[in-house]
């Protein structure tokens, strides 16, 4: 099936070409998100006609869509889930958690414009592309835990299994020392034992009568 484009749709085309797509892709996505038209004659002609207009509003939102990137880009979010002691989410994140989360921040974001590739089931850090334009993309990273204080020290780049090996390592520390101290005092109390003992062997006998 023939269509024409009326914006630039990825892996497809630009504005304004013809290119041929499966019918269920044009009938299901694009002709309902008026991403294109069929290439009817008629259509092409219209388009044709109103190519000034659609090319001036293309550049007009691309501009909005730049705008928001320059400030969307790079940002991180807390996103705050339950999840195992092994880092592993009960549920997963979805794109409307991205949308949400950026959209309280104050940014005006439809979970349709946010990809993520793989589902997210885990703790730490994850990159999420936000499509703000045909032209114009960006990408946030959602920070995933299960705290507010767990999630500024995986801002500081410390992973959930590096904190967990973190807090193992300072119990068995503390294990240690406590059993150091027990050794200590068990070693002080053989010492003083010791000590009475040899004062009394060499104290001078009594004298019999």
């Amino acid at each position: 099936m023939q269509v024409i484009l009326l914006e630039r749709v990825a892996k497809l085309g630009q504005m304004g070409d013809v290119v041929d797509v499966k019918p269920g892709y044009a009938r299901n996505y694009l002709l309902p998100q008026k991403k294109a038209l069929t290439a009817s004659d008629a259509n092409i002609a219209d388009f044709e006609a109103q190519k000034a207009q659609l090319e001036a509003r293309n550049l007009e939102t691309k501009k909005e869509a730049e705008d928001m990137a320059e400030r969307l880009g790079g940002q991180q979010f807390v996103v705050i889930r339950q999840a195992s002691d092994g880092g592993n989410l009960y549920g997963s994140v979805t794109t409307r958690d991205a949308a949400d989360v950026a959209t309280e921040a104050g940014f005006s974001i439809d979970r349709k414009q946010a990809i993520i590739e793989n589902p997210i089931k885990e703790l730490g850090l994850h990159t999420v592309l936000i499509t703000l334009h045909p032209e114009v993309d960006c990408t946030i990273t959602l920070n995933v835990a299960r705290s507010p204080e767990e999630a500024e020290l995986q801002a500081s780049g410390k992973s959930i299994q590096e904190l967990a090996a973190e807090e193992e390592a300072q119990a068995e520390f503390e294990i240690a020392e406590l059993f150091d101290d027990i050794g200590a005092a068990t070693s002080d109390d053989e010492d003083l034992a010791e000590a009475v003992e040899d004062q009394g062997e060499d104290a001078p006998a009594e004298d019999e009568d």
